[in-house]
């Protein structure tokens, strides 16, 4: 091989190697997954509210009927 060939297939293969490196993926894990929201003050409370809203419900019913 004469020494002009050589020095193509070198620096094609110096790019070819650069492309191989870059494709490598890094040896670091994920970032981790951010914290969760912060609940609604309204979870904690969510059963009597129900309850609240079962009564209204009821009465207003009933005020209606007697109409």
């Amino acid at each position: 091989m004469k020494i002009q060939n050589r020095k193509y297939i070198a620096s094609i293969l110096f790019v070819l190697i650069s492309f191989v490196c870059n494709a490598q993926t890094d040896g670091t894990p994920p970032p981790p997954a951010p914290p969760p929201p912060p609940g609604m003050p309204i979870d904690d409370f969510l059963p009597y509210l129900l309850i609240v809203a079962l009564i209204y419900g009821v009465v207003k019913r009933f005020k209606f009927l007697k109409r």
